[in-house]
């Protein structure tokens, strides 16, 4: 028989209630993401299970590794693929992450040990500003301002460029939207930093640069390396901004800094709710490589920052 619940002091009974209160919370907070990925599974396995009106199913492999989005017009054709699609993704995350990781960690080093009280207040706030700043803005400054840009750059070059929608445009409206993320969480990491760490080196005959680049960010290279994954995170699951700059290539993989291309988070917006049967259900079926590949890119990266955080840099 179960034991009942017994309470020797109001006390006990409102620690019983806090945790049976934070049991509910997490309850359901994994059950949002449960049902998130139990819908996008269901609509996303459709069309490679069905006959999709006649259609007939999409092959899976062919899905997974062909070079052009549709062969065949819209509505009748049912051999969609997106291997370029995700070697694209892939490709511009990182280059994304390769100019803003740089960019962001020296800021925060700056605002965490460099600059004055009253200015890395100030920079704080505007780091905090941009990252509260909604995708679609980015997207607007990029097609507004970073397009015509490229546009003109592509020509000084002699090179042709669609009205400037590209992989360098999408690479810097993403390395601009990721670097207040990494700058953030990085200054965290720099700040948690023990200060009898830093004086320590001082106090052996460090400069104070020394001490910044070899012992501060060494022992916060952790903190830093999360950075990176959150903001790697975000590159790969944006769709907005990037909807507007990339051009959605239709064929690939696009490794041109001037060529147009396209994402898995941008081919699943396009069109998404103007498109019926297979073209509609095919978008979720993106949605599951998407999230395949933020669980992998994750994973790695996880295990990088393990090993990373037993390496002592000397």
């Amino acid at each position: 028989m179960k034991e009942s619940i017994h309470f020797h002091n109001t006390k006990e009974v409102i620690d019983f209630c806090v945790r049976l209160i934070f049991l509910i919370a997490t309850i359901i907070s994994a059950s949002f993401i449960v049902i998130i990925i139990v819908f996008v599974a269901k609509e996303g396995i459709r069309p490679f299970v069905t006959d999709n009106n006649g259609l007939g199913k999409v092959d899976l492999i062919k899905f997974l590794t062909g070079t052009t989005w549709l062969q065949g017009p819209t509505f009748r054709s049912n051999l969609y693929s997106v291997g370029f699609i995700i070697i694209n993704t892939i490709y511009i995350s990182f280059l994304s992450l390769l100019v803003s990781m740089p960019v962001g960690v020296l800021t925060a080093l700056f605002i965490a040990k460099i600059a004055p009280k009253k200015l890395s207040t100030i920079l704080r706030t505007v780091i905090e500003l941009l990252a509260a700043i909604p995708s679609i803005i980015y997207g607007l400054f990029g097609s507004g301002v970073i397009l015509s840009l490229i546009y003109n750059l592509a020509k000084l070059f002699g090179v042709q460029s669609q009205g400037g929608h590209s992989v360098l445009a999408t690479v810097i409206v993403l390395s601009i939207m990721i670097l207040p993320t990494i700058t953030a969480l990085s200054e965290v990491a720099i700040r948690s930093v023990g200060k009898e760490i830093e004086y320590g080196s001082l106090a052996l005959g460090a400069t104070k640069t020394q001490t910044n680049f070899k012992v501060i960010l060494t022992s916060a290279k952790s903190g830093i390396f999360s950075a990176a994954i959150l903001g790697i995170g975000r590159a790969l699951g944006e769709a907005t901004a990037v909807s507007l700059v990339a051009g959605n290539a239709r064929s690939g993989p696009t490794f041109n800094f001037f060529q147009t291309t396209a994402t898995l988070t941008s081919t699943m917006l396009q069109g998404l709710k103007e498109t019926i049967g297979l073209d509609y259900d095919i978008r979720f079926s993106v949605g599951i490589v998407l999230m395949v590949v933020i669980f992998l890119t994750n994973s790695t990266l996880n295990l990088i920052k393990r090993r990373v955080g037993n390496i002592d840099v000397k």
